[in-house]
């Protein structure tokens, strides 16, 4: 696995983006590597236009507004990234990452591996060899969505997203670019602790969510510093040091912010139901799928992400997760 850096480039223009081209030396494919960090179709701060995604947060330096596209055939893994605002240069520099580039498939694809995976699971890898885990290191902004899912429907979750950033997050850089007018960024630290009670209620988010959300921006500091460690033990334990943070928030967390091979979402709606059909025919609960996945230790991630890429879907029976108003409580 090889990844091109290329130098930092305008783009033609004095005010025009930085520009660069990445290139995987594999097969690799963007919208199926970078959709998992997509919060619903109409996410204010990524956004898909035919084939080109759209992407706003803030780095180190600043705010930026991040273009991406894939060019060329699947097999020569090649991005085009532009980037504008105070933080493109650093954002570009964090992109092989984001792409999920530095992600090691070699011991999940090694014949040995292989020969002990589920039928479903080769077929997902064959019918996607292109994707990657990707790896934000935004904690901040993936620990807020992840809260807002807690116990919600996606579909309440991902509207209360939508509310928030719209209300309380700023636009993205634009500078007369061709980036969506809608663009936005997420809130900052101190943009969450000024969310005042009522906006939460009208983003139908409940006083226990939005209490772990404050009190995640209140120790924004440390939490982006664990975006430097491993994502194992010992980052679990820290982010469950925020209350109101269990194992399925960190589970869900470390996925995107670390790109973990690894990390089972335990206490979910759906996940153990499903895992336990694909592999057995019958619906389990988590400890009968963490016994499912045991084999496969160190690399369960890849094994879920693979059962969902074979299109694989579970017999639906019984009623669904109601959404629940907390607008009128």
């Amino acid at each position: 696995m090889s990844v091109s850096l290329p130098s930092l480039a305008p783009a033609g223009r004095q005010d025009a983006p930085l520009q660069a081209v990445f290139s995987h030396g594999g097969p690799y494919s963007l919208r199926s590597t970078i959709g998992v960090l997509q919060c619903g179709p109409h996410d204010p701060a990524f956004q898909w236009h035919d084939d080109v995604a759209w992407l706003a947060f803030r780095t180190t330096a600043g705010a930026v507004t991040l273009r991406l596209q894939q060019v060329g055939r699947l097999a020569t893994g090649e991005v085009k990234a532009h980037a504008w605002g105070p933080g493109a240069a650093v954002a570009l520099e964090s992109v092989p990452t984001l792409l999920g580039f530095h992600d090691d498939w070699t011991e999940f694809d090694a014949p040995e591996f292989h020969a002990t995976l589920p039928d479903l699971a080769l077929k997902g890898r064959y019918l996607h060899p292109g994707l990657r885990l990707p790896a934000t290191g935004r904690m901040l902004d993936t620990v807020a969505r992840i809260i807002l899912e807690q116990k919600v429907t996606g579909i309440e979750a991902k509207r209360a997203w939508r509310y928030l950033l719209h209300r309380h997050g700023d636009p993205a850089p634009e500078e007369g670019h061709a980036a969506p007018s809608n663009l936005r960024l997420p809130p900052t630290a101190q943009q969450w602790r000024a969310v005042p009670s009522w906006e939460w209620h009208k983003a139908g988010v409940d006083s226990k969510r939005s209490a772990t959300i404050i009190e995640a921006a209140r120790r924004a500091p440390a939490l982006e510093r664990l975006a430097a460690t491993p994502s194992d033990a010992e980052l679990s334990q820290k982010l469950q040091s925020i209350p109101g943070i269990g194992p399925w928030t960190v589970a869900e967390t470390v996925q995107r912010t670390h790109g973990c091979p690894d990390s089972i979402s335990v206490l979910d709606y759906h996940l153990a139901a499903y895992v336990g059909a694909a592999l057995t025919g019958r619906r389990t609960d988590d400890d009968g799928m963490l016994t499912l996945l045991k084999p496969w230790a160190g690399q369960r991630q890849r094994v879920v992400r693979m059962l969902y890429a074979s299109g694989f879907r579970k017999p639906t029976f019984g009623p669904k997760l109601a959404p629940s108003d907390h607008r009128r409580r």
